[in-house]
């Protein structure tokens, strides 16, 4: 890598580190909605550093700016004053912090076991992005390898998260279950 793309990486790196530990000990839910969002776009800029631009843009377009809106549509419907979170016990705060650890050993494990595997040839990282017509192909085949039913199910989880917010918003405002008169 260039001295240019380390220093880019390494910035982005950080970002989704420090936006993703913020997130986590935001003390109001709209803080971390907002980390959480830092993270989702310095993901699409780790996914631009290796060409990707469709997973960069399908990144910024349906996670930063679909399923995130759909989170803080739920936290201001559900939550208008933006409380803050209930303080965590003492016992939960260690579970966490034993679980992310077990998640940093099988991450270390599966990282040094894929690098013994496959060894790292610069030539092989981030030269050359896939064609669109592969992607589509591979999106809307219905054989091996290709994804049509989790596409589709992936459309029914976001229909049923947009009538699940419409019915909250309306069991906000008394509506739902009362009998007209």
């Amino acid at each position: 890598m260039e001295l240019g793309t380390s220093i880019v990486f390494y910035v982005l790196a950080a970002v989704i580190v420090a936006s993703a530990i913020f997130a986590v000990t935001a003390k109001r839910i709209m803080r971390a909605a907002t980390c959480l969002l830092f993270v989702l776009v310095g993901t699409a800029g780790l996914y631009l550093l290796l060409n990707y631009h469709f997973l960069a843009a399908v990144q910024l377009s349906v996670y930063a700016g679909g399923v995130l809106i759909l989170f803080i549509f739920a936290i201001l419907l559900t939550n208008p004053k933006g409380d803050p979170a209930e303080p965590a016990d003492r016992q939960k705060v260690v579970m966490g912090i034993v679980a992310a650890l077990c998640g940093l050993a099988v991450t270390a494990v599966i990282v040094l076991k894929h690098f013994a595997l496959y060894p790292i040839h610069p030539s092989a990282v981030g030269e050359q992005e896939i064609n669109m017509q592969a992607i589509g192909a591979a999106l809307m085949g219905t054989g091996k390898q290709q994804y049509l039913l989790p596409f589709e199910l992936l459309s029914v989880l976001l229909l049923a998260c947009i009538i699940g917010g419409i019915l909250i918003a309306r069991k906000g405002k008394g509506q739902v279950g009362e009998a007209e008169e």
